[in-house]
């Protein structure tokens, strides 16, 4: 079965074949740990600055729950083992919620993109799929260390109900960021392109330097 659907992933489109609209879709990729506060952060920004949230995780925990999705179990099994679904999935559900956010409102075309590009894979993809029809403005890392991460999650874990807020899955997802998104953060730190916040601290401390950055940026 899930040999299928992953040969099923091949049939999926790789490419953008325009936005409804003119203006074109301005991003910040929001990465850091599981547990990082990357939602929490985000929610505080949509509430007091024009962006729309878009969270990959939450986009494929989404479409697995989805009733008839072709890419339910395979999205369930990834997620379970602690590993990054396939970009094919992730970049669909991206597209098609950006479309259908700036079709709703053209005036809505800054976005927080959170949990992506996970892996060299997802960025690769994402060059190949959003190539000139997207402008990544910069990205905003929040940086905290494992413990805290877990320990955060873990507390999530009693009332969140996510199947992946446990020891053993977070100690998978912590060595997955660790091995294949730390990576990304750093070959954006090359160019210039990262914002990077101390997220160990409270949340009202850490979103105090997220608008000092977002005033600079915007």
């Amino acid at each position: 079965m899930i040999v299928a659907l992953l040969h099923r992933l091949k049939k999926l489109p790789r490419a953008v074949h325009g936005w409804s609209v003119m203006m074109k879709p301005q991003v910040v990729f929001v990465l850091g740990g599981p547990g990082a506060g990357k939602g929490t952060q985000c929610a505080r920004i949509v509430a007091n600055y024009s962006y729309t949230h878009l969270s990959a995780g939450d986009l494929l925990r989404a479409e697995r729950s989805r009733s008839g999705s072709e890419f339910g179990q395979l999205i369930d099994s990834y997620i379970k083992e602690g590993k990054i679904v396939p970009v094919e999935i992730t970049i669909n559900l991206l597209k098609k919620a950006m479309e259908e956010t700036m079709k709703a409102d053209e005036k809505k075309f800054r976005f927080l993109i959170d949990g992506f590009p996970r892996n060299q894979d997802n960025l690769q993809g994402w060059n190949t799929v959003m190539d000139g029809k997207a402008d990544v403005k910069f990205v905003l890392f929040f940086d905290c260390g494992n413990e805290v991460c877990i320990d955060r999650c873990l507390e999530r874990g009693k009332s969140s109900g996510r199947t992946d807020d446990n020891r053993e899955s977070l100690e998978k997802r912590i060595q997955t960021y660790l091995q294949s998104t730390r990576p990304i953060i750093v070959q954006y730190e090359k160019q210039g392109k990262v914002c990077t916040i101390d997220a160990s601290r409270s949340v009202d401390e850490v979103f105090a330097d997220v608008k000092n950055i977002l005033d600079k940026e915007s």
